[in-house]
């Protein structure tokens, strides 16, 4: 058993022995819940919904229309 202490802002670290026999990177996002006195931590899979958004666009044509942007920007400034 390891202990961990709560922060003013309500905050724990978990024990590093932990965090790596699960690969728990920073930023990632971990489910809690309650059971009895228990607070179970799980790894949350979030599962991201991609949107079609219209053409597909090649990385050629993203930077012609970056750069595009960019000249046009440049030249209402002047």
């Amino acid at each position: 058993m390891k202990l961990t202490k709560v922060t003013r802002n309500y905050q724990i670290t978990i024990p590093a022995e932990i965090r790596k026999k699960l690969n728990i990177k920073e930023g990632e996002y971990l489910k809690a819940e309650l059971e009895g006195d228990r607070i179970i931590l799980t790894k949350a899979r979030l599962e991201w919904k991609t949107i079609k958004l219209g053409k597909k666009l090649t990385t050629k044509e993203i930077e012609k229309s970056i750069e595009r942007g960019i000249r046009l920007e440049c030249s209402n400034r002047h």
